[in-house]
């Protein structure tokens, strides 16, 4: 970090002191910047300039880098517990200060309140049975084609993170999967592969994600949505190819379910299944009239986010109207003996298996704020490195510059996750380095979002994947010896696409 050079700054704010409409629309009393500058530069700080509204952020905005001394630099070490310097925040409260960070519209405790309440929903339908006996009823009238359903449910989902950026949605979506596709023969990595790992490849490879795809591009300064050909044929290609790539597998652990990683995990699906199989319960009216409350829901939450912008507090409204729709239902028609108090009981037991997922995704989200957080104009480790690697890849021929972009994007996103925020950290010296390099900036952005969408399955920090492994009760350790094979996979398709964009000059 660098001091002020409070000499460039005094100078810049006496003429705004003169600019009272500026001054207004900053929302910085006069009154109070007269007090400061009355001081003289010499005695201008940064925390004097806080107090009248005009944060380092809202100077960096104004004036820029030369608001900085640079032959100066600020050493600071971090405390090991938080300290007024950084912001109350220190190494051994990073779990803490991870589960409070952001607010009810995202990562983290937005996330693990959606998980809970989730939780709570799916534990009500599943107390129901309603989802044990509309799975064993669909088996029952499909056998034989169930190889159908997987690549069909990897378009479906692929698709879902193609048009508006899937991602948190399919943490309930899984809860469902699981169960259902653990009884068509395979495991649960089947399943999160076919749900979450889908809708990344969905994202790497959309044309249109409003969280990915079109925030690099506006950043970029490139016409948002441009492009849209090459990628929606990207899109098919790579999503038939990776549906291949998880048939592949998937009927080997169908052949022989103990070559599973998740074998023993599983049993605990397994096991309910043939409980519930073994008793035989009938498909009864109530159980029909939840599954169709739950499609219902379903496609309202569906409809909401593509048409009215729905995220997190809608989203976990419309999981909890889900819920106690369910509840209801099964009241009414006495399923399983079901009564009021059974109800908030099967809510609670629902909401509690899931409370260690919200404690991990708290814990992914301290780890980023242990590297200095994801603003990209607040001096920190992660910016540092960015810059850094932004200055070796200036000189390199276009196609290795291009294919470095991506596999630098792709190993920054083991730290940032949130694809819109990657994008303001990177894009912003990815997209002139593009142009030094001689590739459009077109080609930075699909090295942006292949190297963040790809690596969005993998990267232990994601809150999504870690809510999508808990409810499969997947060890991350044992999904990443599977999902490294199908990175690498994924990153020679990957890199096909780019050296493709830069021989074709993608614009």
């Amino acid at each position: 970090a660098y001091p002020l050079d409070n000499e460039y700054v005094y100078q810049q704010l006496n003429q705004l002191e003169d600019d009272p409409q500026e001054l207004e629309e900053l929302d910085v009393d006069p009154e109070a910047l007269a007090a400061v500058l009355a001081e003289g530069p010499k005695e201008l700080s940064q925390s004097q300039l806080d107090e009248v509204g005009l944060t380092d952020d809202t100077l960096y905005s104004l004036y820029g880098e030369k608001i900085y001394d640079t032959s100066e630099k600020l050493h600071k070490t971090a405390k090991v517990w938080g300290t007024d310097d950084f912001g109350g925040f220190g190494f051994l409260n990073f779990v803490f200060e991870g589960l409070v960070s952001g607010d009810k519209y995202g990562s983290a405790v937005g996330i693990a309140a959606l998980i809970l309440v989730v939780g709570g929903a799916f534990g009500i339908i599943m107390q129901t049975g309603a989802i044990d006996a509309g799975i064993f009823a669909f088996i029952s009238k499909t056998r034989g084609l169930e190889r159908l359903a997987l690549p069909l449910l990897f378009f479906a989902f692929s698709f879902g993170g193609a048009t508006f950026g899937m991602a948190e949605e399919v943490i309930p979506f899984s809860m469902v999967m699981v169960p259902f596709v653990i009884a068509l023969g395979y495991d649960s990595i089947v399943a999160v592969t076919v749900t979450y790992v889908a809708s990344q490849i969905g994202n790497a490879t959309s044309w249109m994600s409003p969280f990915s795809v079109a925030v690099a591009q506006g950043i970029a300064g490139i016409p948002v949505l441009s492009g849209a050909t090459f990628r929606i044929i990207m899109w098919v290609v790579v999503t038939a190819l990776s549906a291949g790539y998880l048939m592949i597998y998937a009927e080997r652990i169908r052949k022989n379910p103990e070559k599973s990683l998740t074998y023993q995990s599983d049993a605990y699906f397994r096991n309910h299944l043939e409980k519930t199989s073994s008793e035989q319960k009938p498909f009864l009216l109530g159980h029909k009239l939840i599954l169709v409350e739950m499609l219902a829901v379903l496609i309202w939450i569906v409809w909401g986010v593509t048409q009215k912008g729905y995220y997190i507090p809608e989203i976990a409204s419309q999981f909890f109207v889900m819920g106690l729709g369910a509840g209801i239902i099964a009241v009414l028609f006495k399923l399983e003996n079901m009564g009021l108090n059974d109800v908030a009981s099967a809510f609670q037991s629902g909401a509690s298996e899931l409370a260690g997922t919200a404690i991990v995704v708290g814990m992914a989200k301290g780890i980023l704020l242990v590297l200095g957080g994801s603003d990209a104009n607040v001096p920190s480790a992660l910016n540092t490195i960015l810059h850094s690697i932004g200055g070796l890849l200036s000189n390199v021929p276009a196609f290795i510059g291009a294919w470095f972009m991506y596999i630098f994007q792709s190993f920054f996103n083991l730290i940032v996750t949130s694809n819109s925020g990657q994008a303001a950290l990177t894009m912003p010296i990815m997209a002139p380095l593009a142009d030094l390099l001689g590739v459009s900036r077109q080609i930075a952005v699909l090295a942006y979002q292949l190297g963040s969408g790809f690596m969005d399955a993998f990267t232990p920090v994601s809150a999504s994947l870690i809510g999508v492994l808990g409810v499969a009760r997947i060890e991350w350790v044992k999904w990443a010896k599977f999902q490294i094979k199908m990175q690498g996979f994924l990153f020679v398709l990957g890199t096909i696409f780019i050296f493709i964009a830069v021989a074709i000059g993608l614009q």
